[in-house]
């Protein structure tokens, strides 16, 4: 299962750190992602970092936001820098978790979300 952590509230040019950790049968973690979800808006991917360690944004956010992943603690972090109005949504997390047993077959797990508010 992945575990989302870190949302809040924050004024408007300010910075959020998001958690996600991955737990359970973990064999070897592929591509990592956030996705964001605005009321009445379709929840939409905003970085991604693959097992290289090849990142990739939402062109909104480029410049602002960096994706890393931890290897060695299953983890992928979002660091949100100078935040806007329009940040404002719950943050999802998203892996491809394979297992030990299963390697070639690809798993996608989906953390729980969490809310970023981000206030004028």
């Amino acid at each position: 299962q992945l575990q989302a952590s870190g949302g809040g509230l924050v004024l408007a040019g300010g910075s959020l750190s998001l958690s996600c950790a991955a737990s359970g049968n973990i064999g070897r973690i592929y591509t990592m992602t956030w996705h964001r979800q605005a009321p009445g808006k379709e929840r939409e991917l905003v970085a991604s970092v693959s097992r290289g360690g090849t990142t990739s944004y939402v062109d909104s956010v480029k410049g602002r936001f960096t994706i890393s992943r931890d290897d060695a603690k299953n983890t992928v972090n979002l660091q949100m820098n100078n935040l806007k109005l329009d940040d404002s949504a719950v943050y999802y997390c998203n892996a491809d978790v394979r297992t030990i047993a299963a390697p070639l077959v690809p798993r996608i797990r989906w953390g729980q979300g969490t809310q970023v508010t981000v206030s004028s």
